[in-house]
């Protein structure tokens, strides 16, 4: 998909504003990753000079190593700032970098010994650093994001070791499910290509029923930003889901076995569905269907969340149907055929009929003429 496409779904899910909160533990690399979607996707996009600096004078700050860089929330840019995609295309742009859950081995939670304590924009006073994530965290994805980027490391970017990073996860996973926002995890690694590192971002799908995408966020790049914000839009509602039947089941009466089943399957499917991402779970489970042929996604609107699936059946059915509706004995389309020119013939006798048939049961009796071929 092309970057104005993308974009113009975002747009239209989110009302053309993309506030993106950027929560997860400390010392994971989310203020590198969202300096690196800024130089790239945010200033070279915005007219204004004057903004376009502003912009450019608060983008945060990284370094490595084990002290906590990011102590407090901070909006970057501080006011919304307006980007240009394209002739027509015009989205409002802010970031905001949360303080991070604490991660046994990070230095900066404390001062002099006594817990460490930040100044937020939603509490008047100082506060200890964890709280302060907790609530931030809260804060920035319920009232200030259209979407969640959390940003989780393998260990390779510091000398924290991944095990410690794992309550904080927890922590964050949990607080950005009970938001109900659309999220995503970033997985930061220096060796994003590693089998090891490709198994962990499968393993935490896994556990969290998240898209987890590993990569370098220092060296990110514009289709990296293109993925990442594609893979957010899956994590959107679905607002609607047509299924669209095949034609000869829909000809059949609303209680017959056959449409019964097929319409059972489908509700059945789709009640699990919530998010757009859950529509190949639906197309599975409707595929292992004894009596589906195929299911064939046909459409999928990322903008709106509406998706449009097609359903067809084993071919036997159709047979079977016929048969045990008309009494026939079909066996397969050279049955079809041989029963449908017998029955156009009938028919044509009938139709000769039909009108003095029609006066019988009216008045008691009916008068027929005669035809040039009789």
């Amino acid at each position: 998909m092309e970057k104005p496409d993308i974009f113009r779904d975002i747009a239209e899910r989110t009302g053309g504003d993309i506030y993106l909160g950027f929560p997860g533990p400390v010392r994971t690399g989310k203020s590198t990753l969202i300096k690196r979607m800024m130089e790239l996707l945010v200033l070279p996009n915005i007219k204004n000079p004057n903004e376009r600096d502003r912009a450019r004078d608060e983008l945060p700050q990284s370094g490595a190593g084990r002290t906590i860089s990011t102590t407090e929330p901070k909006f970057i840019p501080n006011e919304a700032v307006e980007i240009t995609i394209k002739q027509g295309l015009n989205l409002k742009v802010r970031m905001v970098d949360c303080v991070g859950y604490q991660v046994e081995g990070a230095i900066g939670y404390e001062d002099e010994g006594l817990p460490r304590m930040v100044r937020t924009p939603w509490v008047e006073e100082a506060i200890p650093f964890q709280e302060a994530a907790e609530i931030g965290t809260r804060k920035v994805i319920n009232d200030h994001s259209t979407l969640g980027i959390a940003v989780f490391t393998d260990g390779s970017i510091g000398d924290i070791p991944r095990e410690n990073y794992l309550d904080a996860e927890e922590r964050v996973i949990y607080e950005l499910k009970e938001s109900k926002k659309p999220f995503i995890v970033v997985l930061n690694s220096l060796h994003p290509d590693w089998e090891e590192t490709i198994e962990l971002a499968h393993s935490l799908e896994d556990q969290y029923d998240v898209p987890v995408l590993p990569l370098n966020v220092a060296e990110l790049t514009t289709d990296d930003i293109i993925h990442i914000l594609e893979e957010a839009l899956y994590e959107f509602p679905v607002t609607e889901v047509n299924v669209n039947l095949p034609k000869w089941i829909e000809e059949l009466e609303t209680d017959y076995w056959l449409r019964e089943s097929f319409e059972t399957a489908v509700r059945q499917a789709i009640s699990k569905v919530s998010r757009l991402r859950d529509i190949d779970q639906v197309i599975e489970e409707l595929s292992q269907n004894d009596q589906v042929d195929k299911v064939t996604l046909l459409n999928v609107d990322l903008g709106t969340g509406s998706t449009t699936i097609e359903m067809s059946a084993k071919e036997v059915l159709f047979y079977e149907a016929l048969e045990d509706l008309t009494g026939f004995d079909i066996r397969g389309s050279h049955h079809l055929f041989k029963y449908m020119v017998e029955l156009s013939k009938v028919k044509r006798e009938y139709d000769k009929v039909a009108a003095g048939l029609q006066e019988v049961r009216n008045i008691g009796y009916g008068l027929v003429s005669p035809t040039v071929e009789d």
